[in-house]
């Protein structure tokens, strides 16, 4: 005979035999056991659980149930044409099994939008899964990249950085001077005033222009240039243009022919 809500029953005491703690049952007889604490626990209280798909699994999965669904459609739109084509085929004829042809019509649209929304409904969850791997993928390399750099790291300390920074400047300073120090003139007696060197400099040109314009006055006249006078002979006259001796050739062969 069947009881009203006694798989819901079964599926309470068998949540609650689960429950027995680990142990009890090793106690023998006694207060626990008229409990029932002394029941052995059922197969699959306490176990592992089952290790689920993998997201490429997920993904291959839901890749083949969508070409399922797709060849469905495909199925259903061919039934819909033909009902459509019985239907327009019986007409006023045969009213009943027109009647009948648009119904099985009816419900294979139903099916067919059923189908679409279901075929939505994985492609979205597809997508997202997709979505998630890529998502962990990009999470996994920046971890790693993570990992690289303070690995790269963790052997420098900004303080001896700053330092050795520091060391460079100065020594950089250092060298500077000592440039500086080897490119002066060395020896006695060598420095010499800028000053009085421009001086004498300005003094010599004076003396130069002055010169120049005292000698301008005493440079003789330069003769004129004579230029050499034209010629009066007349030039012998070029060769006959060569499209007169072609008239005279044609002329002569036209004579030789008549």
């Amino acid at each position: 005979m069947h009881v009203p809500g006694g798989s819901a029953l079964s599926g309470s005491l068998a949540a609650a035999a689960c429950l027995t703690p680990p142990g009890k049952e090793e106690r023998g007889a006694g207060p626990e056991r008229e409990r029932g604490w002394g029941l052995p626990r059922p197969s699959g209280c306490g176990g592992k659980k089952e290790k689920g798909p993998t997201p490429e699994e997920a993904i291959q999965k839901l890749k083949d149930t969508e070409k399922i669904l797709i060849k469905k459609q495909e199925f259903l739109e061919q039934r819909i044409q033909q009902e459509l084509q019985m239907a327009k085929k019986h007409g006023i004829k045969n009213k009943r099994a027109a009647l009948q042809a648009l119904r099985r019509k009816k419900r294979l649209e139903q099916q067919l939008a059923q189908t679409d929304g279901t075929l939505s409904t994985l492609e979205f969850q597809r997508e997202a899964i997709e979505n998630a791997t890529t998502n962990a993928e990009v999470v996994r390399t920046m971890e790693l990249a993570a990992q690289g750099m303070k690995k790269a790291y963790q052997d420098m300390d900004i303080d001896k950085v700053d330092e050795l920074m520091a060391d460079i400047t100065e020594q950089q300073e250092v060298a500077q001077q000592i440039s500086d120090a080897i490119s002066q003139p060395v020896g006695f007696g060598d420095v010499v005033d800028e000053d009085e060197l421009l001086e004498e400099l300005e003094e010599l040109e004076q003396e130069e222009l002055a010169r120049d314009l005292l000698t301008v006055g005493d440079k003789e006249e330069e003769p004129p240039i004579e230029l050499p006078s034209v010629p009066s002979i007349h030039l012998p006259a070029g060769p006959a243009p060569e499209a007169d001796e072609d008239e005279e050739a044609l002329k002569q062969l036209a004579e030789w022919v008549s």
